[in-house]
This record gives C-alpha cells, structure tokens and sequence, in this order.
C-alpha cells in the first residue's frame, strides 16, 4: 500500500487518474470482446408429420364410423385424427372434406395432400385416404380390412379417383 501511495505521489495526480482511466477504458474494452459460451435451449422435438402419424396406424382394424386407433377407423374418421394429431381440425365426413384446402392436380401431388374416390359412382359412395408419395396412399378401406398403403396406380383407384385437395400444415 506505501508503494502504490508513493508512486502516486512520484506521477502527480493528473497522471493517477489518467492510468485510473486507461486501465478503466481497457477493462471495459475487453469485457466486449469477451463473449461467454451459452448453451442454446434444445428444440422441442418436432411433430412427425400427417404421413408419419397415418402409417403408425397401419394394420388398425377398419370399422364404420371409428375415428381413434382404439375404436379402429373408416375412412374419413382415419383421415380426420391424423390431422388433429398434427392440430389440424378437418370435418368428419368425407363429403366435408371435399371442401377443404384447395384442389391439386394428380401430377402435382405431395406427401399429406387429401385423395378422394367415387367408390360405388354414388354421392354417398366417397372414399379419401392420404396421399404418402411415389404415387401411394394410405387408407382405411373397408369391413374386415385393415388400414394399409396402396398404390394409385392400381386399375380400381385409377378407376374410381375424383381429385385430390391440399390441407393447410
């Protein structure tokens, strides 16, 4: 402590606060360049998506009017808990569903896009399943079946599709 009152003493007072300053205006420079590692929050993990969620329920068992994997699904009812399990709420019936989104051509489909078919050439004959790529779907067909993926390319599905509607996600 004497050493430090002497030198102050040897510099003036003018000089004391100048290095006072200096050292100061340093400290504070350097606490700017100084930046401390943040660990970043880890990211919720994301949703699997409308096609992901349908393909979990593959093998569920078909059954008119069920809408959850414990009831079993028809059609629409398939359709309809995918989406809302993604937060998306879509209408029940799948004469409903037609009026949803916005149309899409069958060469412009994409993964989620809604497929409809005329199964028996009767309004209350519609069928809609979930398009899943490569010209494939997924869909609970009918009593006695199971939800499975199939091809649009088969004669049956060529010969009874009607269109295809885009849903928001």
């Amino acid at each position: 402590m004497r050493m430090i009152r002497a030198s102050a003493r040897a510099f003036g007072p003018g000089l004391t606060r100048r290095l006072c300053a200096a050292f100061l205006a340093l400290s504070l420079l350097a606490g700017c360049g100084t930046t401390l590692p943040v660990t970043p929050e880890p990211l919720p993990p994301p949703k699997a998506s409308v096609v992901e969620t349908a393909r979990g329920q593959l093998g569920a068992p078909y059954r008119a009017g069920g809408d959850s994997p414990r009831s079993g699904f028809d059609c629409s009812g398939l359709v309809q808990w995918c989406y809302a399990v993604q937060g998306h709420k879509l209408p029940r019936r799948t004469e409903d569903m037609l009026k949803v989104g916005r149309p899409v051509d069958k060469a412009d489909l994409k993964p989620g896009d809604l497929v409809f078919f005329n199964v028996t050439r009767k309004r209350w004959g519609l069928h809609v399943g979930i398009y899943t790529g490569r010209g494939r779907f997924i869909h609970s067909p009918t009593p006695g079946a199971h939800v499975r993926e199939e091809s649009l390319a088969e004669r049956y599905w060529v010969r009874t599709y009607i269109g295809a509607r885009r849903v928001q996600q």
